[in-house]
């Protein structure tokens, strides 16, 4: 186990590596002068951008930004804010609580949707509960979360009066968010989980559980359940990486003040170490997911510590 740990890790440094290299290039090739943007553009002399750039280190070629960008984050520093002047560390912690409350509820809707459709579904294929989770499902995948998001802020909040469309820090008004975000990967989920189950229910070891008078639940429960739960743990650990960026889209929608909404707000103004601060942050989170659902499949099933040992 150690050393699938250690193998995991050491293919993680170069994609980190990777992640820094992106969010530097990404943000120095999007049109605009963050001077002039703080300045307000036309309203400042040349001698006052050209002042402001040399103060922020914009003057220097991209090699050496880069290399203090680099340095900087080895030693735990993301930098400061061309804003607020506050560090982007500071920043994106302040804000990171909401969006992991959005992306953990999210998420739980995706799990509380997704697996028990997908096991009741496979259980009965061809039944009536099996056409109504494959069309749940279908419908899921087909509507983009931003537009499902506006539909149900239409019929809930517009329409009903129900729930909030606005953030105003009660749960109440995490519903909407969590549901239209969550949805889409309840989907993937149920398709996912009825395919495995089906195959399994059609395996040997079920027919001889089922040949040694095992019920229906014991075997779902202490068999099948199991053995589909590998490619279920791996697909909701990859799609919480998916709801964590995703979350930005809807933060917008919904007004909340969370790391999405923030990131979109710097790009607009060209906060450059804000933008590559919460990029490498998302991307490490992606990682270490990663990472924790390789450790996760591995104590599940020996046999892929094994593979990535070999």
């Amino acid at each position: 186990m150690t050393l699938f740990v250690v193998r995991r890790l050491g293919a993680a440094i170069p994609v980190v590596i990777g992640i820094t290299l992106i969010a530097f290039v990404l943000v120095h090739v999007v049109p605009g002068d963050p001077a002039k943007v703080i300045l307000y553009g036309a309203n400042a002399s040349p001698e006052q951008i050209a002042t402001l750039r040399q103060q922020l280190g914009l003057d220097e070629p991209l090699w050496r930004q880069y290399a203090d960008f680099a340095i900087n984050l080895l030693h735990g520093n993301l930098g400061t804010s061309f804003l607020t002047q506050n560090s982007v560390a500071y920043e994106l912690l302040s804000r990171a609580p909401s969006t992991l409350v959005l992306t953990a509820s999210s998420m739980l809707v995706a799990v509380l949707i997704g697996i028990p459709l997908g096991l009741v579904a496979g259980m009965r294929p061809g039944s009536i509960l099996d056409t109504v989770a494959r069309w749940i499902s279908f419908v899921g995948v087909a509507v983009p979360y931003f537009f499902l998001a506006l539909l149900l802020v239409l019929v809930f909040s517009v329409r009903l009066h129900l729930l909030s469309a606005i953030d105003d820090g009660t749960a109440k008004s995490l519903v909407l968010p969590a549901v239209s975000l969550g949805w889409g990967y309840a989907a993937i989920l149920t398709r996912l989980v009825r395919g495995r189950v089906i195959d399994e229910m059609r395996s040997d070891y079920v027919k001889s559980a089922r040949a040694r008078g095992s019920g229906e639940v014991r075997v779902l429960l202490r068999q099948v359940l199991r053995n589909s739960s590998v490619p279920a743990v791996t697909t909701i650990g990859l799609q919480f990486g998916n709801i964590l960026t995703g979350a930005a889209i809807t933060e917008v929608i919904f007004g909340r003040a969370g790391l999405g909404s923030f990131l979109a707000t710097s790009i607009t103004s060209k906060n450059i170490p804000v933008v590559q601060g919460a990029v490498v942050v998302i991307g490490i989170a992606y990682v270490v997911i990663n990472l924790g659902v390789d450790l996760i499949v591995g104590a599940i099933d020996p046999r892929t510590r094994q593979e990535a040992a070999a």
